[in-house]
């Protein structure tokens, strides 16, 4: 069976769904492919939004725990339900997924379930376990997105050697966890275990938690995460990681460079991600991957065949669901003869911790790295009125400003609510406002936000005015 369409979309994570329903809006006649059973990729179904359902729910328990005497809530007999507390994160996904289904029917996509292989440049065969269709179309969009990795002497048999993946299904919860990779992923999975009694120990390979950001603010996540009593052993390189039936052994070399092991219930790998491009036989239509996996593309998204495009995790740059949404909306205009532009180092980082990390623009390390010249304002949480009264006094907002002129060359937030307020600093080194203009908007008080006009209005040689 042969059907035809104007563009086809590979793959319906957060960048597939969107270049899809943009692609539609256009006028195109669109149709998505999805491997699994249901629509979201990785973000939806086991990544981004169950992990923040997990987050959340450890947090109130924790908060249970710890914060709600000194609010003058008493709790006596508090337990956790932890079939419970999984069962929420699910409905929650089934939810976002549901409301994708809803989507792609509002907005005219077919759906075709399978694994889809190209044959030439205009035919994709959509493999499934009852039938084989082939999809005609004068575009394609490759949004097939990435797959955990691993590390020499570490075999994941997702049992007791596990993923994200299966960190977020697990049948009973777990006394104890080692956890390699002390990025994101690492540092998010250890919060909602250690928040909930899980004794975690992350094994980290450089000198620093969440390595790609701020090293302030890997130093200051590394303090807040030592509250829970997680054990961080930086500087650490892991030789093997061994299931042993009902735990799993992790051995590894500490910062002597002497061999140590630990024994958990589970060792949860959290090294980084790669490209996934399994099943799509590239090589039928000439595309040869990079040496990491990943597809090199344009400034328009366009791969080495002019209608094959490809987005989000499978080409160079970080991989964040944003991004690729960003990806998919501007390459579905691309096809429409747009010009899309992405300035990728105002793309924000995020760590979903408690406090939260946020980031946009550059680090001191890079800047100093390029001989930029820039001024320094900080402003800590333990000085916000807003903080201090809800209890969330840990972290500080960073701006790296230009002495010259005043440009916002990074912000860097950790503390309460840093992935919304990071907005701001977005919106506002994306339209070239200066320290000025942003110190004197009128920012709602009490409010988290208020701590980046202070620390604008000491990066402007200004004391702070808020408390």
């Amino acid at each position: 069976m042969e059907q035809q369409y104007d563009i086809v979309v590979i793959g319906s994570g957060p960048g597939g769904y969107v270049a899809a329903i943009r692609a539609s809006q256009l006028g195109y006649r669109t149709a998505i492919v999805e491997k699994y059973s249901t629509l979201g990729g990785t973000c939806t179904n086991v990544g981004c939004i169950p992990a923040k359902a997990l987050l959340d729910s450890s947090e109130h328990y924790h908060q249970a725990q710890d914060q709600f005497k000194t609010h003058g809530i008493n709790i006596t007999g508090l337990q956790l339900d932890f079939a419970q507390f999984i069962g929420r994160k699910a409905d929650v996904v089934k939810q976002n997924t549901s409301g994708l289904v809803y989507l792609m029917k509002k907005n005219k996509i077919d759906v075709h379930h399978g694994t889809g292989g190209f044959v030439d440049a205009t035919h994709l065969k959509v493999t499934a376990a009852d039938k084989e269709t082939v999809l005609t179309s004068k575009y394609f969009i490759i949004a097939t997105g990435s797959k955990p990795s691993s590390i020499a002497g570490v075999n994941i048999d997702k049992q007791r050697i596990i993923t994200s993946t299966e960190s977020l299904s697990l049948p009973a919860q777990p006394q104890s966890m080692v956890i390699i990779g002390g990025g994101v992923i690492g540092v998010e999975l250890a919060s909602v275990y250690a928040r909930i009694g899980t004794a975690v120990t992350i094994i980290e390979y450089t000198d620093s938690l969440i390595p790609a950001m701020d090293r302030e603010l890997g130093k200051a996540l590394y303090k807040s995460l030592g509250k829970l009593n997680i054990k961080m052993l930086l500087g650490s390189k892991v030789q093997s990681a061994t299931n042993n039936g009902e735990s799993a052994t992790v051995k590894f070399l500490d910062q002597e460079g002497k061999e140590q092991t630990i024994t958990a219930d589970y060792c949860l790998v959290a090294v980084g991600r790669r490209a996934y491009t399994d099943g799509l036989n590239l090589q039928a239509v000439g595309i040869v991957p990079e040496k990491n996996g990943k597809v090199k593309v344009n400034s328009s998204f366009q791969t080495s065949v002019p209608n094959i495009y490809a987005i989000g995790d499978v080409i160079e740059g970080p991989m964040l669901a944003h991004k690729a949404e960003d990806e998919g909306t501007l390459a579905a205009e691309a096809i429409h003869g747009g010009k899309p532009h992405i300035n990728y180092d105002l793309v924000p980082g995020v760590v979903y911790t408690w406090p939260e990390v946020a980031a946009a623009g550059f680090t001191e390390e890079q800047l100093k790295a390029r001989g930029i010249a820039y001024k320094t304002g900080k402003f800590p949480y333990l000085a916000s009125a807003r903080a201090r009264a809800s209890m969330d006094t840990d972290g500080f907002v960073k701006v790296l400003v230009s002495p010259q002129y005043g440009e916002i060359l990074g912000v860097h937030i950790i503390g309460p609510r840093a992935a919304d307020v990071i907005a701001i600093a977005v919106t506002a080194m994306e339209n070239e406002l200066t320290v000025e203009e942003m110190f004197r908007m009128c920012y709602a008080h009490p409010t988290y936000s208020e701590a980046l006009k202070d620390a604008f209005l000491m990066a402007s040689g200004q004391g702070a005015v808020n408390i």
